[in-house]
């Protein structure tokens, strides 16, 4: 039976198909991911983009949505810094005591993480199945750069599992 894990996966809507591509990359080692972050249909967006959908009634589904997770997963491309609901997600599983692990899409660069997650991120990894699901299951908190080299956290707080 494949390990599942019930996470929150955090992005920017225009990289809804790197949700999938995340799921799939990690269902083939294996790791079956129940995701319960929203992607919402064509419509469902529009209606979004509009703002004819309550920020309280946004606020509530993704709280509740959160709530189910044990990680929370940022995937971090060109655009995903810029999201002010990416802000506010990493900020609400920081208060919910969730693990936040960033994933860099590829072509992503340092200069994509969100403020929000340098400040609260457990780990940083790069698009890499073993690191990915070693950063979801704590087995390490490591901070990588997009090509997966060390790099120091922004707001160092130590939290490492790894053995020095």
């Amino acid at each position: 039976m494949a390990d599942r894990r019930h996470i929150f996966i955090s992005h920017h809507h225009a990289d809804d198909a790197l949700v999938t591509n995340l799921t799939r990359m990690l269902g083939r080692t294996g790791y079956e991911i129940r995701n319960s972050s929203i992607r919402a249909k064509p419509a469902n967006q529009r209606r979004l983009d509009e703002g004819q959908v309550p920020e309280r009634t946004l606020k509530r589904l993704l709280r509740m949505k959160m709530s189910w997770a044990s990680t929370v997963v940022l995937l971090i491309g060109k655009d995903t810094h810029k999201r002010p609901w990416v802000d506010w997600e990493i900020k609400k599983a920081n208060e919910l005591g969730k693990r936040i692990v960033g994933v860099y899409e590829r072509g992503g660069t340092e200069n994509d993480v969100p403020e929000a997650f340098n400040k609260y991120g457990d780990a940083l990894v790069c698009w890499n199945s073993a690191s990915v699901i070693d950063a979801i299951e704590g087995k390490c908190d490591p901070f990588e750069g997009p090509d997966g080299a060390p790099r120091q956290p922004t707001n160092y707080t130590p939290r490492s599992n790894c053995a020095a």
